[in-house]
């Protein structure tokens, strides 16, 4: 009977060591890949480079080789940005509004939730903190295959919200042609500046300035590889919002869900582009063994296949495993930008998740939702980063700044004796002077050594 025990005993301890992970699709993993390698940092290092010494001219040279485009300013004018808007079809007009609604207001439920503080932390010793928004911040807003209006809000309008005086913003020409619904939500974002500039030359532009541009003290959001570089480069020379690398999501499913749903949902985001990854994580059988078949069968109407099955193909992944403990392990290893639980008990992940940058929670809710209009922002972390960041929100545009304030001599000296001793101990004898200084100047005859105590140390002491 004894030994039977101990065999389960081990059973067990075996299982939970070796948990039946299986790997039935396996996909490029970031280990594996070098996608900002050493000829785009080359590359965009010189570019930089180039607008940091000839500003205008370099920035309207690199436009006009590489996008084709060469206008007489590549700022609109009141008067076009005008028209550009009253052009749109009321409809397109209609749901940018709906949309900047939804994220106007969840920005401002977030900001609402930072205060300013300040307290007491001794007789006469106020400690506080104060939200002060960045003064000036450049909005990337990409172009290409996807106008992506959406973006224009998750920048400029929760800048603006958080309170930032001069919110400017960038997007590219596409084909030559003005991007008008996006330069429209740009506007009504609440943009000071709208730039028809794309690419690392638009970074560079708000980052390092120019002659006609004064630089920023911000860069935020989503880009190509070589725009990531560029951020990567500039940061120090001012602020980022994330490291941004290609889209991710990983679909989380059980048996309540089924395969069309899961392959819906992993297509909708490898369209992005043919590096971003999309992984199904599931407890299901069933689904593991449909998927392939069904991701084939969507592909063959989808519009956007030429990409996502690239995507698919390469980065795609399918892992099985036994149990919602494993799921949740599986996908904080993971730490994908956006996590999709369709399960029995969603909020369970909810409650036991610690790295994702977006999470959406059962089969009602998508990606989709969150990526174009829900109210959250769609600026999240990328290549594992959701390990110690969240994403873009109202907080990224505002510095906690802290203050002190000694009100009293004898808080004054009191404090300088302890910040003496502290000094002597590091060898910081100018530190030192600045506190006893203090100590001389507001404190009571008794020995700097401390072997009397004042009514208030004594007080702290024994607290």
């Amino acid at each position: 009977m004894r030994r039977t025990l101990v065999r389960l005993a081990l059973y067990e301890a075996h299982k939970k060591t070796n948990k039946m992970k299986r790997i039935i699709k396996k996909g490029i993993t970031y280990a594996e890949s070098k996608d900002a390698d050493a000829k785009v940092r080359a590359i965009v290092e010189g570019m930089l480079n180039d607008i940091s010494e000839r500003g205008d001219v370099a920035v309207r040279e690199l436009s006009a080789r590489l996008d084709k485009w060469s206008p007489e300013s590549f700022r609109l004018s009141d008067e076009q940005i005008e028209n550009i808007v009253a052009d749109l079809p009321q409809q397109v007009i209609d749901d940018i509004k709906f949309a900047q609604t939804q994220i106007r207001n969840f920005a401002q439920h977030q900001k609402d939730a930072l205060k300013d503080i300040e307290v007491e932390t001794l007789p006469g010793v106020f400690l506080g903190h104060k939200n002060i928004p960045v003064n000036s911040v450049g909005c990337y807003v990409p172009g290409g295959r996807y106008p992506m209006v959406a973006s224009a809000h998750m920048s400029v309008l929760t800048a603006k919200v958080a309170g930032v005086k001069r919110v400017i913003a960038c997007t590219p020409p596409i084909n030559g042609e003005i991007p008008a619904a996006t330069v429209a939500a740009m506007y009504m974002a609440g943009a000071d500046e709208i730039y028809l500039l794309g690419g690392v030359q638009a970074v560079a532009m708000m980052a390092l300035g120019t002659e006609t541009v004064t630089p920023v003290d911000m860069i935020v959001g989503p880009g190509n590889a070589y725009v990531a570089e560029a951020k990567r480069q500039l940061y120090g020379k001012v602020g980022i919002d994330l490291f941004a690398g290609p889209t991710e999501t990983l679909v989380i499913a059980d048996d309540t869900c089924d395969a069309e749903t899961c392959a819906t949902d992993l297509l909708g985001q490898a369209e992005h582009g043919p590096t971003s990854p999309a992984i199904l994580l599931t407890t299901s059988k069933k689904i593991a063994d449909e998927i392939e078949e069904e991701i084939q069968r969507q592909l063959k109407t989808l519009p956007t296949a030429d990409v996502a099955s690239v995507s698919w193909q390469n980065y795609g992944q399918v892992i099985l495993v036994d149990t919602e403990e494993e799921l949740i392990e599986e996908a904080d290893r993971i730490a994908s930008e956006h996590v999709q639980v369709m399960t029995k008990n969603p909020r369970t992940f909810l409650d036991k998740m610690t790295n994702y940058g977006g999470l959406f929670l059962g089969q009602r809710t998508n990606v989709a939702f969150g990526d174009k209009v829900i109210g959250t922002n769609h600026t999240l972390p990328t290549k594992e980063a959701a390990r110690y960041t969240g994403g873009l929100w109202v907080g990224k545009f505002l510095k906690t700044c802290t203050y002190q304030e000694i009100r009293t001599d004898e808080a004054s000296a009191m404090i300088g004796e302890y910040c003496s001793r502290l000094c002597a101990i590091e060898n910081f004898a100018g530190h030192q002077a600045q506190a006893d200084l203090r100590v001389k100047r507001y404190g009571s005859p008794h020995p700097l050594k401390g072997s009397n105590k004042t009514p208030m140390e004594t007080e702290v002491l024994n607290k």
